[in-house]
Parts: C-alpha cells; sequence; structure tokens
C-alpha cells in the first residue's frame, strides 16, 4: 500500500512539473500549424477524421484516481467526438507530455479493419522520436502514416468526404 501512495505521488509530481511551457517548447505554434495542415492534407485522400490532443499533464484527481493513459485517451476520444462521425472512422492520437506516452484510439468501423500492432507502431514511431527531442517530425511522420492507413482502408470517393472535426492540434 506505501509503495503504491508512492507510486502516485511521483506521477501527481511529475504532472505538476510538466508545464504549459514544456508544452509550447515541445509543440510550438508554427509546429502545431504544420500537424494541423498534414491532417487537412491526409483527410483530402480519405474518409477518416484524425484529432491530435496534445496534454502537458493530466488534472490532478485523474492522477490520484489513478487514470491510466489509456483511459484518459478514451475519455478524451468521447468528450471531442472523435467517435461521433459518419462512417465511423475517426481516429484519436493522444499525447501526454508528462509521461511520454502516446495512445491512439480508432472508431469501430477503423478497428475492425486495422489491428492493435499497427497502431502501436505508429506511437513507437512517436515515442522513439520524442525520446530524441524530434516531436514535430515524429508527430508529422505518424500523421502521415495514419493518413495512409486510412487512405488505404478509407479512400475518398463517393458522394462525400466532409471535414467533420476540427483539423487542428489541440492543447490540453
Amino acid at each position: 500500500m506505501a509503495g503504491s501512495f508512492v507510486q502516485t505521488l511521483r506521477r501527481a509530481l511529475r504532472h505538476l512539473r510538466t508545464t504549459a511551457a514544456v508544452g509550447r517548447e515541445a509543440f510550438p505554434t508554427n509546429s502545431l500549424a504544420d500537424l494541423g495542415a498534414a491532417i487537412t492534407e491526409g483527410e483530402r485522400s480519405h474518409r477518416g477524421e484524425l484529432r491530435l490532443i496534445v496534454e502537458n499533464s493530466m488534472p490532478f484527481d485523474a492522477i490520484w484516481d489513478g487514470m491510466t493513459n489509456r483511459q484518459r485517451a478514451l475519455g478524451l476520444f468521447a468528450e471531442y467526438g472523435v467517435w461521433d462521425t459518419e462512417d465511423n472512422c475517426g481516429v484519436l492520437i493522444y499525447v501526454n507530455l508528462a509521461e511520454h506516452k502516446v495512445d491512439i484510439v480508432c472508431d469501430r468501423a477503423i478497428g475492425r479493419k486495422i489491428g492493435a500492432p499497427t497502431w502501436q507502431a505508429v506511437c513507437q514511431t512517436m515515442t522513439q522520436g520524442f525520446a530524441r527531442g524530434e516531436f514535430h517530425d515524429s508527430t508529422l511522420a505518424a500523421i502521415r502514416q495514419v493518413n495512409a492507413l486510412l487512405h488505404q482502408h478509407f479512400p475518398a470517393g463517393g458522394e462525400r468526404n466532409d471535414n467533420e472535426l476540427p483539423d487542428h492540434p489541440v492543447v490540453l
């Protein structure tokens, strides 16, 4: 029990130290604009909807309650309506800067066609780049990978290719 308390306290302190300044250094305004443009460009070639959410640190109560990175990503997937697309083909890339973790959550139509190992490889592209301090380039590479997967399985065409969700990254 004491070990669990100490781990939770360490985790909470790590999140408290990961400020907005850390986020701005990793993802400055021009980088966010480039990433948003890459999402927009990619969505022209497929019916999927991609959201990027970068969180400097999770809320304190979430940390204290033991929320995992995956649980937070699932919550944001719902909160930002990534699940609510016409073709059920939304994808969320969630970056947790405090924990140096990335999670990808995809809607059910995509989940039926693209398996977890593929998404884990995309996450690895980012986490390996983050370890080298390459936040922009590794995130851009991941966005391109996701766009290519969505183009392969959900190509644009037919009557509709609406942009249902905003393309600009969200920073929390």
